[in-house]
């Protein structure tokens, strides 16, 4: 019994040794790219609709496993087309041209010439989708912001998807009120220029009244002298930043 048990014993070990040494580990993936560039995304919704966007991967990307905050960015209607060096003229595109430790993935789409982003709220959602897919992000830290168009996008997004963020932040754009509710378990800041003469200030302010009323967690900052160039004070305030990250999405029930 004993000859027996040692010659199981024996045998293990030279199967284990076998194995060891003769183990194939999977080949690791290759290093992700950095920085901002461009890509192209096609979705069939209605009719073939080609979305450019920009990508920004932070420098550390490739130092870790660890999974990054997203933020998407939703640009105003002048940066509409086909051009994506129109993108990079304002908000987080253009932060992270020269701002290399920016510490989100930035995802910012270019709309197409003949849409409006409140029109193809869902080709922005399977957009979302390739991009979560693609690179590590955390889906706890998913966070949307936009100006002029892209705030009204973003209230809109918001309302029709607010399971998909962690915090939003419309800058000079407005909604539907009697949507707003939908956002109360987001966090929300806007953003709006006293003086803003092409989406009054009224846009804003009564999305956050009506969200305020059903409790929610919503801020609004006016500039007094701002017109409707808000957008340059808002994402030039580092506090935004910290804002996003703070905020985690809660799990839904």
């Amino acid at each position: 019994m004993k000859t027996a048990l040692c010659s199981i014993i024996v045998l293990q070990m030279i199967v284990a040794v076998f194995f060891s040494g003769c183990s194939v580990s999977s080949p690791e993936s290759p290093p992700v790219q950095t920085g901002q560039y461009e890509k192209h995304f096609q979705v069939t919704y209605r009719q073939d609709i080609t979305f450019g966007y920009l990508i920004y991967v932070p420098q550390e990307y490739n130092d870790s496993d660890a999974q990054w905050p997203l933020l998407v960015y939703l640009h105003g209607k002048g940066e509409k087309g086909s051009n994506l060096e129109l993108v990079k003229s304002w908000g987080p595109p253009k932060i992270v041209e020269n701002q290399k430790d920016f510490p989100f993935i930035v995802l910012s789409p270019q709309c197409p010439e003949d849409y409006i982003w409140t029109g193809i709220i869902e080709p922005l959602n399977r957009l979302l989708d390739e991009v979560m897919a693609g690179y590590r992000v955390d889906p706890r830290r998913v966070y949307l912001t936009g100006l002029s168009m892209g705030g009204f996008g973003s209230w809109q997004w918001g309302c029709r998807n607010p399971e998909r963020f962690a915090a939003i932040a419309p800058v000079c754009g407005g909604g539907h009120a009697d949507q707003a509710c939908r956002l109360r378990e987001v966090p929300v800041w806007a953003f709006h220029g006293a003086k803003d003469n092409v989406v009054e200030l009224e846009r804003s302010q009564e999305m956050v009244d009506a969200l305020r009323a059903c409790g929610g967690d919503v801020r609004i900052t006016i500039y007094p002298e701002a017109d409707h160039n808000s957008w340059t004070p808002a994402y030039a305030d580092p506090e935004l930043y910290q804002w996003f990250l703070v905020h985690t999405k809660k799990p839904r029930p």
